[in-house]
């Protein structure tokens, strides 16, 4: 089975594609295979930074009415045999991990933002997945993006961004 390597980032805030932003994927998303987005990226057009790659992506509470239509509330993705929870996450930071819980069943990770904390953490066999924030250090010590590894197993890295 090949390993899938998926570059994950959340809460990116920005109204349109900069270079700054542009390149933080290009050292950091270079070789993944596909992109997860956990809302509130402001613009679609922050989805066109991540070139051809395959990019699934769900609306968070900050995102405009347009991209509300558009985008999902939360997904599951199918990767190698793995079930991926893909949702933003709402209200207090505190606590987040056990309000998702119910959110999914049969359910092997749960990727998230909302808090722009990093997160990479087993709870009850699930991996609780929140890249933290490129551009927002609100609630977290650094900004970050995230890589996870999805073969038999699945990894998750996070990747601070300096």
């Amino acid at each position: 089975m090949k390993t899938i390597k998926i570059g994950v980032v959340s809460d990116t805030h920005l109204t349109q594609r900069n270079p700054w932003f542009e390149q933080i994927i290009e050292q950091h998303f270079n070789d993944v295979d596909m992109v997860f987005h956990a809302g509130d990226l402001i613009s679609l057009d922050i989805l066109s930074a991540f070139g051809d790659r395959e990019v699934l992506a769900v609306r968070g509470n900050m995102d405009p009415q347009s991209l509300c239509t558009v985008l999902p509330e939360k997904q599951v993705v199918e990767v190698n045999n793995h079930h991926i929870g893909l949702i933003h996450g709402w209200g207090s930071p505190f606590g987040m991990e056990e309000k998702l819980l119910g959110e999914f069943e049969d359910i092997h990770c749960i990727v998230y933002g909302h808090t722009h904390r990093p997160v990479n953490t087993v709870i009850d066999d699930i991996l609780f997945f929140n890249p933290g924030s490129p551009t927002d250090r609100r609630f977290a010590p650094f900004n970050s993006v995230g890589i996870l590894e999805v073969g038999d197993t699945i990894k998750g890295c996070i990747v601070e961004i300096k």
